[in-house]
């Protein structure tokens, strides 16, 4: 028990020095987390600096869909009047935009306590429009997801990915009643096998 507690205080007093002002990461402008992905900065008003995994945890990943094109999206996240945001936007043609770095606290969930350990993956389309999830969407979405997975050591199931709809206090709809969870949890797995 002795040591266990000792590996438990460890452990918080290693996050607690990511918590100090002026202890940051070193950045580079418009890095990419996941290969293949392309770089468009989100406001800053949309998002928090942290550096996670050391100061936060990082234990899921949030499903949404946009409500709305790829471009608009984009632009939305990059309005600093929007107040939200989101770590990647996938486009229904399969292209992955990263708008903001895993490191930080993208405001996409509504609920802090699930933006400080989540990466948002947001999908172009309406929740009404079952033919606007493609199967480039999917297979990029799954690659993304099965990438984020191996580097935070998430479980590919549906307590880890979650949809939008089922963030404690959310008051949206997305990914909505057509995103097929069995079909988006297989391509997943089958890609961290």
């Amino acid at each position: 028990m002795v040591a266990a507690g000792a590996v438990a205080g460890r452990d918080s007093i290693a996050r607690g020095w990511w918590l100090l002002p002026g202890v940051r990461k070193p950045r580079q402008e418009g890095a990419l987390d996941h290969a293949g992905a392309s770089w468009s900065a989100a406001s800053p008003a949309n998002w928090r600096l942290a550096d996670r995994p050391d100061d936060y945890r990082v234990d899921r990943i949030v499903i949404h869909v946009t409500q709305g094109d790829f471009a608009s999206s984009v632009e939305a996240f990059q309005n600093p009047w929007h107040k939200a945001s989101a770590h990647y936007i996938v486009r229904q043609d399969g292209h992955v935009e990263q708008m903001v770095r895993e490191l930080d606290v993208a405001f996409h969930a509504g609920n802090r306590s699930m933006n400080e350990r989540s990466v948002g993956i947001e999908h172009e389309g309406f929740v009404t429009r079952p033919r606007d999830f493609t199967d480039a969407m999917y297979a990029a979405s799954a690659r993304l997801a099965a990438d984020i997975c191996r580097r935070y050591g998430i479980p590919a199931d549906r307590k880890h990915l979650l949809g939008h709809s089922e963030v404690p206090g959310a008051d949206h709809t997305d990914p909505g009643p057509y995103w097929d969870w069995d079909r988006y949890l297989r391509l997943v797995g089958e890609l961290l096998r």
